[in-house]
């Protein structure tokens, strides 16, 4: 199985390079799984619904996310639908979303540091459970 992980796309020349590019790529190296980190997409901060759709059709499987997943509320909705956008699993218990997803065989897995940001749960106590 050939995955790609694609770090922080950011605002319209992060998606543009990614709609430009992902085609490509897939085709050529016959990727299976291509995750990318969503949270800054929309305008440099957040994500929203129109970015999320632009980056699936470029070809984007599943997308990660960080703090500022919650920068634009209309996104929230999303987080709990079958879309595949993830937040942090490491959030506290109530936080909407899901901080993982599992396709057949694989298990992608959102995780968050705590270093400099806040006070999260620690992630790898959250992977533990």
């Amino acid at each position: 199985m050939l995955i790609l992980a694609i770090g922080d796309v950011i605002g319209k020349p992060g998606r543009r390079a990614v709609q430009a590019l992902l085609p490509g790529f897939r085709q050529k190296y016959g990727l299976d799984l291509v995750i990318a980190n969503g949270e800054n997409a929309a305008g440099g901060l957040g994500l929203t619904s129109t970015t999320a759709r632009a980056l699936f059709d470029a070809g984007v499987d599943v997308l990660t996310s960080g703090n500022h997943i919650w920068a634009h509320k209309e996104i929230i909705p999303y987080l709990n639908s079958n879309m595949p956008v993830l937040r942090p699993l490491n959030y506290p218990s109530g936080v909407p979303g899901r901080g993982y997803l599992l396709e057949g065989q694989v298990m992608v897995v959102n995780l968050m540091g705590r270093a400099f940001i806040g006070s999260f749960d620690c992630p790898f106590r959250a992977m533990d459970q």
